[in-house]
């Protein structure tokens, strides 16, 4: 399905989970619909109040009850035979007080269905990208941006929501008024009529024309807040080092320099903004100035009445501000476009692959690797024509200098990247054949630098078991030599822990994540380096829980010292991808080879510190 969907993308198909403002609205058009019904009824019932207003105003000019509304005066007529002015007017004010009010109804009901039909649609949009975000290619987050992938799950989800939650009614709302307002105002006058829209073209058109101009302008500015916003992220995730460098006043000037690009760019925007503004307002006040001159020298010749002026300066005045925003309005509907294009961007990057889970009851947790090969991109092979037999319950553990795929056999196993060739088995069965979900529950992972949630340490250990008691979280803990610690702190295993662990230090976290796996009780505990922030003697302590459970797991650890892998079964040497020794460490000790440099270099950094240690005691007692 996943290569049909890059196909289909390649030749120009749109991916199923893309969408354009159109498909968006799928499955909400209806309420749509009753938005835009109701805005019609309110459309009819704001221009009555100004067409009573101005038969009453008529009624009063010439103390005429005829020129009034015939139903008003009929109305009139049945509660006083001798029905005067006053009483017209009276009810000539009591209703527009009940239309005014109905329309007000509407005007609600158009706000309520535009606003379910638009939130429902972003709670969809955000759901659906942040769901897809969790089944991305591992791939996609080596090039991919956390800062701009934050922004399009935010900024442009947020400008897709505004743009359908007030931007597509307020274009709906300019042309239904100006489509009621046509009728109305050709059947009183046709002359007046024509002078009442006459300069509203050349609004529309200046709208249209200034905003997009200063769309680019719209652009800059944004992307000058987003550098600034940048900075102040990246030094409050940083104060520690910029504290430790003395760096403060540098990264002060820096925020201020970018603080000032981003006034200075909304500043110019703000200027232009208010020659937009006080530009329309002239062509608004003009048309509303031709219709009172006319209308007034009209009303001298007796063409028209002052009832019918009133009507036509309240008319225009209600169209004309709608038509004046659409240019505005427009704008929005273009970053609106812009911003669902970069969503669309994600969400038209393949999933992972989602196979069914093995038909398999309990996981013993043996692992075979056949002629396995497999390269970033179009690189040179990270991993070569590598085999390797795992027993069950055994410990294997991985050494070989930086860059030689040892991080990537993890991957592999982990299904984080597909093998290009060969073949990887999990019980005898190809993990290639079997759910992802699944394969990764079986397996616990501790990575070098973990990663602990904002919440309490308690909370962070169940990520992998929720339903653990409290008993095994102590037991995990213990194993992991962190149970004193998180003991010594104040509020214990129910004490918060920072944004990414920084309340713990390096040590602390990572055996936590020790715990956290542990507790887990996977078939497969893979250790990528994850005692590195450890001192010797509490790495001896968990060294010597791991070995009490060693056939439990299958233990796979990854270290750069060797007094952590010294007592695993076998050892591994990778190289450039390749296995270049295999065995226990009494026999790649003696055997000429990476591994006994390794174990030379050990010993004479051990025999250093020694005599360090000892001229220092020396230097003490003399």
């Amino acid at each position: 399905m996943i290569a049909s969907e890059s196909r289909n993308i390649q030749n120009g198909e749109q991916h199923p989970k893309t969408a354009n403002l159109w498909r968006l609205t799928t499955g909400k058009r209806m309420l749509y619909t009753g938005a835009f019904a109701a805005m019609v009824m309110a459309s009819l019932l704001m221009f009555a109040a100004p067409l009573i207003g101005g038969y009453a105003i008529d009624v009063l000019d010439q103390g005429d009850l005829g020129q009034g509304l015939p139903v008003l005066n009929q109305l009139a007529g049945q509660l006083s035979p001798d029905a005067s002015s006053t009483l017209y007017l009276a009810l000539s004010a009591v209703l527009i007080i009940v239309l005014t009010a109905l329309g007000g109804v509407f005007l609600y009901l158009r706000g309520r269905l535009s606003a379910l039909a638009s939130e429902g649609i972003i709670k969809d949009l955000r759901e659906s990208l942040y769901q897809h975000l969790h089944y991305l290619q591992s791939g996609f987050y080596d090039e991919a941006d956390t800062g701009d992938l934050v922004q399009r799950c935010s900024s442009d989800v947020e400008t897709v929501r505004v743009f359908l939650s007030a931007d597509i009614v307020e274009i709906g709302r300019a042309i239904i008024l100006f489509i009621t307002l046509l009728p109305v105002l050709f059947y009183m006058s046709v002359s007046l009529a024509w002078l009442s829209i006459c300069l509203m073209p050349f609004l529309l058109i200046f709208a249209v024309l200034f905003f997009t101009r200063v769309k680019s302008l719209f652009l800059i500015t944004d992307e000058a807040e987003g550098e600034m916003t940048a900075v102040l992220q990246e030094n409050l995730t940083g104060i520690r080092v910029v504290r430790a460098f003395a760096r403060q006043e540098f990264e002060i000037s820096k925020f201020a320099r970018n603080n000032k690009a981003f006034r200075d760019h909304n500043n110019r925007l703000i200027r232009l903004l208010g020659i937009y503004w006080a530009t329309s307002d002239l062509f608004s006040m003009s048309q509303l100035g031709l219709v009172l001159i006319a209308g007034g020298y009209w009303i001298m010749e007796g063409q028209i009445s002052v009832g019918t002026l009133f009507t036509f300066l309240t008319c225009v005045s209600i169209v004309i501000w709608p038509i004046r925003h659409l240019g505005r309005v427009l704008t929005d509907a273009g970053k609106a476009v812009v911003s669902l294009k970069r969503i669309n961007e994600v969400l038209g990057k393949e999933e992972e692959s989602r196979e069914p889970p093995p038909a398999i009851n309990t996981v013993h947790g043996e692992i075979n690797f056949e002629g396995v090969q497999f390269a970033y991109k179009s690189g040179l092979p990270v991993i070569q024509d590598f085999s390797l037999h795992i027993a069950a319950g055994e410990t294997l553990a991985i050494v070989g200098p930086p860059g030689s795929g040892k991080t990537t056999l993890i991957r592999l196993l982990l299904r984080l990247y597909e093998q290009q060739s060969g073949n990887i088995s999990l019980d005898g069965t190809n993990i290639n054949d079997i759910s992802r979900q699944w394969l990764r529950s079986q397996i616990a992972v501790v990575l070098q630098d973990p990663f602990l949630y904002t919440r309490s340490i308690a909370d962070n250990l169940l990520v992998g078991r929720p339903d653990a008691h409290e008993a095994q979280l102590v037991n995990a803990a213990e194993e992991a030599a962190v149970h004193r610690a998180i003991s010594s702190l104040p509020k214990g295993y129910q004490s918060m822990v920072g944004e990414r662990g920084l309340t713990l230090s390096g040590g602390q976290r990572q055996r936590v994540a020790l715990a956290r796996a542990l507790l887990k009780d996977p078939a497969v505990l893979i250790l990528d380096d994850s005692l590195s922030a450890v001192d010797t003697g509490t790495e001896q302590q968990i060294l010597t829980g791991l070995k009490a459970r060693q056939g439990k797991s299958t233990t796979i650890m990854i270290a750069h010292r060797l007094s952590s892998v010294m007592h695993a079964d076998r050892i591994l040497v990778l190289d450039k991808g390749r296995c270049v020794q295999l065995g226990d460490h009494d026999s790649l000790s003696r055997e000429p080879g990476i591994y006994q440099r390794l174990c030379e270099i050990q010993m004479a950094l051990d025999k250093q510190i020694d005599q360090d240690v000892h001229q220092r005691d020396a230097g003490g007692k003399g």
